[in-house]
């Protein structure tokens, strides 16, 4: 039937290789069709006979007779299937029993346990100035006692990646939270309704004190997945930073007094010395106080005086890209920021 459906379409003007693409087929096909002495299928099939050891639907009833019983209906195939065997019974493997339960729509968690549920991805936030998103965390910082420590409190902005505020306490309690977010609020003049700010799911980031004091400032309140640090990466880099960088003391703080110095030392460096890579490499505070583009212009500058200079070394290649990183993502979709994963160094 497709030789002459083939056929007719060629006499009546079509070309013999679009005939064939309509059908699906090629003119190698077509070619081979022609040539041959018979068309009758000559493929084999599978030679694979049906199992003979298959259970039978007497045997699946009895694996479901024991599932079902009083004595198991609450335990995992895992653990019936060893208890049959102390019982010198053998019905099936744990995965035939699996497969079973699977089958006849049995295959529920068993027991109290509630099955895990899909938590969904934070919602994304894209940051293009200061003041619109904030990030922030509680990192532990060893005490002279073993097994004590302090907690350090730190807000980050994610847009400049500036601390904006910081403290150390000796618990972890919403109450000290909601404390440090206002007093940040009133330093950094926050209007109602614009900031977003992400932490954790601990207990004094959702705890009542806190959330009623985000209701009252205007602020919008985001939450990572439990068990997933991914969600809130520039707090994360942010104190892999503090507990990494060179000067960090090799000894646990003898006071709490001490430890708040140090932390105050390191926020100064942070935001007023340190080059950061995922702002192009200037400090947070310039970026905070929009000094960048004069910054970065001046380098662009030199850069293209080099290549004035020195044409050879490029070989016609552009010189190194010092534009301004416009936009700052947090926990971004898969189509929501094209360069995230360029714009995701966060320290």
């Amino acid at each position: 039937m497709a030789i002459t459906l083939i056929d007719e379409a060629v006499e009546c003007g079509a070309r013999q290789s679009k005939a064939c693409e309509v059908l699906g087929l090629t003119c190698r096909t077509l070619r081979r069709w022609r040539s041959a002495e018979s068309l009758e299928d000559g493929r084999k099939g599978a030679q694979r006979q049906p199992c003979q050891y298959a259970l039978t639907a007497n045997e699946k009833q009895d694996i479901l007779a024991v599932c079902n019983s009083s004595e198991y209906q609450s335990l995992p195939p895992s653990q019936i299937v060893p208890r049959l065997a102390d019982n010198g019974v053998y019905l099936g493997s744990e995965s035939t029993f699996y497969r079973v339960l699977r089958e006849y729509g049995q295959a529920s968690r068993r027991g109290h346990a509630q099955p895990p549920r899909p938590v969904p991805k934070p919602q994304a936030w894209v940051a293009r100035a200061p003041l619109k998103i904030w990030s922030w965390d509680i990192t532990f910082l060893p005490s002279a006692v073993r097994g004590q420590f302090y907690r350090l409190y730190m807000i980050m902005d994610v847009y400049s990646r500036m601390i904006v505020g910081w403290e150390i306490h000796e618990d972890e309690r919403a109450e000290h939270a909601a404390a440090l977010i206002t007093k940040t609020c009133l330093r950094h003049r926050v209007q109602q309704d614009e900031l977003v700010l992400h932490a954790d799911n601990g207990s004094p980031m959702k705890g009542a004190t806190m959330l009623a004091t985000l209701q009252r400032l205007g602020i919008v309140p985001s939450f990572s997945r439990p068990s997933v640090s991914d969600d809130n990466p520039y707090s994360e880099a942010l104190f892999r930073t503090l507990k990494y960088t060179p000067a960090y003391p090799k000894k646990p703080f003898a006071t709490i007094e001490q430890a708040r110095a140090w932390v105050l030392r390191f926020v100064t460096w942070y935001n007023t010395e340190h080059r950061h890579s995922g702002i192009q490499f200037v400090t947070p505070a310039q970026r905070h106080y929009g000094q960048e583009d004069a910054i970065l212009a001046h380098r662009q500058s030199v850069y293209e005086a080099a290549k004035r200079s020195m044409p050879g070394r490029w070989k016609g290649r552009e010189t190194r890209n010092w534009n301004a990183v416009q936009e700052v993502w947090l926990n971004p979709q898969n189509d929501a920021a094209p360069e995230a994963q360029r714009l995701s160094r966060a320290a």
